[in-house]
């Protein structure tokens, strides 16, 4: 049985270092929660098998869902009635055949022939937030300069939201992802980023533009309360992922100078070492990988009973030496394609094309740029998000 879950990260190029113990012990590992236990799952193919199969479920209201035991107490009548109110448009949390009405909705808006269309306006933005930094002087604070900036301006772009909004979304995102034990906090973050984005939607309805909003409203598929919640998950995953990522890659890198001078004696590898960022990080870990299994199954060769919840430890199964040969060493070579840090099967990330066009168009550019980039901490005095659901760095200070 795991000693605890969640367990943090230590360090900032690994996952939490009770995984390699977990992936040792079983495929499928018990793990007490306050309110009942539920199934981990540390290996690469049961982690596919998990988010693929059949016989799972993803619906929070589905009776033994993970994300109901964090508590002690199961949730009053009151409680699950409110949370409710949120559910229309979540479609994460959605199983077929419901969820495939949305996924049907929002695919053409991500498909590598879309995202490549956005490719020039992206290298546009990377490229004017360079040019900031450089007019600045010879030192900058990453994150908030550029890993931040860009993908809250794509994702402002591609939903019509205003940019000068930026920093209410991305205050209210970082409540909403925060482990502070502050239920109060996180409901009112909640409240108020759908409040606004109900503004925006009803702006949309009334005079439509062409972008991603004005299209699902134009449509007529999906109802007001629908598109908030639709919003509402573009915004949250389409901004707060990639930015993490982004100053984890640019730490990475400059800690491999020999893949990253490969990187620019070939920039054809580029997507290749995106991949291997993805893999070798795995940000999102466990929380967009809670199920419950809806049927009696067997899973890595243990029984999986109806009712009883999972979750799949992403940064574990991208770090399983049976998928993935020297799991722990970062090598830009080794063809990653087939982790599941964007998930696996139905469910998987809807915005993987335009997040791997992000990071390999910021890191090429900034590196042909700024060649002489340099961090200016140590190792141990990078500050990360050791207490966030979703893992990156607060600060990464560099200079040039």
């Amino acid at each position: 049985m795991a000693r605890s879950f969640p367990t943090l990260r230590t360090c900032p190029f690994a996952p939490p270092p009770e995984y390699e113990r977990l992936r040792e012990q079983a495929p499928l590992v018990r793990t007490e929660l306050p309110g009942g236990e539920i199934w981990l799952v540390t290996r690469h193919a049961e982690a596919q098998q998990v988010l693929s199969g059949s016989g799972i479920s993803t619906n929070p209201f589905t009776p033994g869902h993970p994300n109901g035991l964090f508590r002690a107490e199961p949730y009053t009548a009151e409680e699950r009635a409110e949370a409710a109110k949120f559910a229309a448009g979540h479609f994460i949390d959605l199983d077929p055949p419901e969820h495939s009405r949305f996924r049907r909705q929002l695919i053409p808006e991500f498909t590598v022939k879309r995202v490549n269309t956005l490719r020039p306006g992206i290298q546009a933005l990377v490229t004017e937030l360079i040019d900031d930094m450089l007019a600045q002087g010879s030192e900058a604070e990453l994150v908030e300069a550029f890993g931040l900036a860009l993908p809250s301006l794509v994702i402002c772009q591609l939903l019509g939201v205003p940019y000068a909004e930026r920093e209410f979304f991305q205050s209210r995102t970082r409540q909403l992802l925060t482990f502070d034990n502050n239920p109060e906090a996180h409901h009112k973050a909640l409240v108020e980023i759908r409040e606004f984005l109900s503004r925006l939607i009803t702006e949309a309805e009334q005079a439509p533009k062409d972008d991603l909003l004005g299209r699902l409203v134009t449509s007529g598929q999906l109802t007001h309360d629908e598109l908030v919640g639709v919003a509402f998950l573009l915004l949250v995953a389409g901004h707060e992922t990639t930015a993490n990522m982004i100053p984890l890659a640019v730490l990475t890198l400059l800690r491999h100078p020999d893949q990253l001078a490969a990187l620019r004696e070939e920039p054809g590898k580029w997507p290749m070492a995106v991949d291997e960022l993805l893999r070798y990080h795995s940000i999102v870990d466990w929380v967009a990988f809670d199920r419950v299994a809806t049927e009696d199954q067997e899973i890595g060769g243990q029984l999986v009973r109806q009712g009883e919840g999972i979750f799949v430890l992403g940064a574990s199964a991208n770090r399983d030496e049976r998928a993935f040969e020297r799991p722990d060493e970062f090598d830009i070579e080794r063809g990653a394609r087939h982790h599941v840090a964007f998930g696996y099967g139905v469910h998987q990330c809807l915005g993987q094309n335009l997040a791997r066009a992000e990071l390999e168009i910021s890191l090429r550019t900034l590196f042909e740029r700024i060649p002489t980039l340099r961090v200016t901490v140590d190792d141990e005095n990078v500050a990360a998000k050791y207490d966030g659901a979703i893992f990156g760095l607060k600060s990464l200070p560099v200079a040039w």
